[in-house]
Formats: structure tokens, sequence, C-alpha cells
């Protein structure tokens, strides 16, 4: 289970790493950002990949082409198909149609303009030995498809004016094999690919974003923050037990915290970097981020009854011997506060038997701190300051271990003349 709709990943995430020049490769970055690679050896395969579009930066830093050209060759690509070449007709139909001939000679320079740029400039002068064997191979792919098209050659031919009915009968007949057997198929899967990692690994680098190490025992991130808040604080946070509560006044940023944290968390787990200064965390089966959940009219779900669902899946999971990921923003909000301490007070005494998990929880009871696994020391305490000067809260948005009991609501009720108004 991967529930992770509150980081709106895909509006609010996804253009942090989409700098694409076709909907083709921006879909393969939508798909690296949205489906989990599954096991920790195939998060830090992606990671070596990325690593290694980040290590030829130098070479690949002013990467660029005309998205209609490479449209254009694309859709010619598509006029072919299978086993269609017959190059006696061709020659002849090329030789006495003159719009076929010049409409066919325009593609077919496109391409090959297109394909030796790509080679000569990027492809050819990429070091694959910082990419991990399968992918340098892949690359080798790609390179030898351009390769195969002679595409040096046939540009002198153009620059020299000599490109001939032949020239465009050898092309066209190199391009129905590659169909015919797969291959160019295969080419646009690889080379949508390698331009959505380069798109990410170029978001990497201009958000200096880092790549967390995975450790089984161990959840410390340091320099966390959320990437969309403008002049972010940064926070550590340091997971001592499996289960961690949040306090703070409201408008302190514990939503903000706890979006922050997941988005590591998840973004970690897509082999990706994340926004931090320094990140290790566990590999974790299952995450599940709930912070802004709301009725349903359509499931005729009210708040409390999806609390009590999400609550069951992370559970159900847990219970299967998985380790789970989870955020719960103001736990049982949804019901009546005598409803909320006491089940509240059974959920955070039976997460903590599942050691191998983490689950994060942000709360308004304060009556929770007499709880005695907190006394004890079996569950870890986490707020947000926030100062008073004049009876104004001054909100710092850090992280401190401890429990807040600041509550602000009279506060500003009274701040803003609600009493007198009232009265």
């Amino acid at each position: 289970m991967t529930n992770i709709f509150d980081l709106h990943i895909e509006d609010e995430i996804l253009p942090l790493f989409d700098f694409t020049y076709n909907l083709y490769s921006g879909q393969a970055v939508r798909d690296i950002l949205t489906e989990p690679p599954g096991s920790k050896s195939a998060i830090m395969f992606r990671q070596h990949v990325l690593k290694g579009f980040i290590g030829n930066r130098e070479i690949l830093n002013e990467y660029s082409y005309s998205r209609f050209n490479l449209s254009d060759v694309y859709n010619f690509f598509e006029t072919f198909s299978a086993g269609s070449f017959l190059g006696l007709h061709l020659r002849r139909k090329l030789m006495f149609s003159e719009k076929e001939r010049h409409q066919k000679r325009g593609k077919l320079i496109m391409l090959i303009l297109l394909f030796n740029k790509l080679h000569s400039t990027y492809l050819s002068k990429i070091n694959t030995n910082l990419f991990p064997g399968e992918y340098a191979a892949e690359l080798g792919l790609i390179n030898g498809f351009f390769v195969d098209f002679n595409p040096e050659y046939y540009e002198s031919i153009f620059r020299k004016k000599k490109f001939r009915v032949r020239h465009i009968v050898e092309l066209m007949k190199i391009i129905t094999e590659k169909v015919t057997n797969g291959q160019a198929a295969s080419f646009w899967k690889r080379w949508y690919l390698f331009e959505a990692y380069l798109s990410i690994s170029d978001g990497i680098i201009r958000h200096g974003f880092i790549f967390p190490s995975f450790e089984d025992k161990n959840f410390a991130i340091e320099g966390l923050y959320h990437p969309l808040v403008k002049n972010p604080v940064r926070n550590d946070l340091i997971a001592s037990r499996n289960v961690i509560l949040l306090t703070g006044p409201n408008m302190s940023g514990k939503s903000t915290l706890l979006k922050a944290v997941s988005l590591c968390v998840y973004l970690g787990h897509m082999g990706l970097a994340v926004p931090a200064s320094k990140a290790t965390m566990p590999f974790f089966n299952t995450i599940s981020v709930a912070i802004n959940l709301t009725d349903s009219i359509v499931s005729g779900y009210s708040h409390f009854m999806s609390e009590i669902i999400t609550l069951k899946n992370v559970l159900t999971e847990a219970l299967e011997s998985e380790k789970c990921f989870a955020v719960f923003d103001e736990l049982f909000r949804g019901t009546n506060l005598e409803d909320a301490l006491e089940i509240s007070t059974a959920t955070i005494r039976g997460l903590v038997k599942f050691p191998g998990s983490l689950f994060i929880i942000s709360t308004h009871l304060h009556q929770m701190k007499d709880m005695e696994e907190i006394k004890k020391g079996l569950v870890a305490t986490y707020f947000i300051e926030c100062k008073l000067n004049d009876n104004t809260p001054a909100f710092t948005y850090k992280l401190k271990d401890g429990w807040s009991d600041l509550k602000l609501g009279r506060i500003l009720f009274e701040k803003e003349g609600l009493n007198k108004m009232l009265e």
C-alpha cells in the first residue's frame, strides 16, 4: 500500500523534476515519480543511474534540440510498417515524383541532422563507467541506433549537396528494417527514459537535493524542508522510537513538517534525491500519508470514518510483518474530545508494538502527555516552537524535543476583537 495522495506528487512535485522536451519523456518522468521500484536494490540502481547523469553534467549541461524536429522524426517513423520496404518500387516512385522525393528528402535530412547532433555532441561523449553496467548497456544500444544510420557520413553528403535518390532509398531501408525487427520501438522507449533521467537529475541539481542512504534501524533526516516553501526553516528529525508524537499550536507548521518528512521518505523510496542536507532511513514496504482527510460525499464516509479506514489499512500491513511508514495529522479530530483521547491512547499503545515501522502523529490532545508510554520514553515527543511576545504569537517553525502545551485559539480570538464584537 502506498497512500500518498496528500503529497500532491503530480500537481506540486512533478514540476520540480520535469524539464523535458516532449510529452513522451514527460510521461516517463511521471512514471518514475509515481511507480515505486519495489525493492531496496531497485532503489539503489535508480540512484546509481541518476548519479551517473549528474556525473556527466558537464557534457549534458547544454543538452537541447528542437522539439518540433523530434516530433516530426518520430511521426515519420510511425509512417513505416513492418516489412514494407520495396526498393525498386520506391526508387521508381522517387524518380518520377518530385513531390514525393522532396518530402522524403526533407524528413531524412531532419532525421540525420538530429541523430548526428545527439550522437556526436552528447551520447558518444558520455562516461558510461559512471553508470551501473545494466544501464550502461542501454546507453550503448541508444548510441548504436544512431550509429547505424551513419549520420556523420550522410550529413557530409547534405553539406556537399550530393544527396541523391539512392541515399534516400538506403536510409528508408534502414528505417524499415528497424521498425520490422522492433529496434525502433525499443529505441524510442529507451530514449524517452534517457530524457526522463536527465530531466530528473537536472531537477536534483537545481534544487540541491541529496540522495538518502538506507539502513535497517536508522531514521535520521538533517536539514529537512519542504521544497515549495519560500525561505524554509530547516529542521532535523531523528527517530529514536518507532512512534513520534508532534505537538504545537495551530499555524506553527506541523502539517508542513509532516509533508516534508513524508516527501523525503517517498522520494527516497522512488530512488530520487530528497530535500534535506543528509538523510538515512530504513526501506519501508508501505507508505501512508494522512494529512488532508475530508468527508467523502461519493463514498459516504465521514472524516472520522476515513481516519478509521486509513488506520486499519496501515495496521493490516503492519500485522503482515511489513515495515510501514505512516503519518497521521491530528488523528481522530473527526470525533469528540473524549472519544478521540480514548482511542488515540489505545492506538499509540498498539503502534509501539510494531518496532520495524515508523509512525508520526500530530495531536492537540494535551492530556496524552500523561500516558505511561510517554513517561517511560517508549514514545518520542517533538514540538514546533512558537513564542509569545506581548501576547502576540511569533512562529519560529523550529522542531524541538519535548511537548508544547501552548494554545493560541483563545489568544487569537481575543486579539481579533471577537469578544467585544460578540458582547
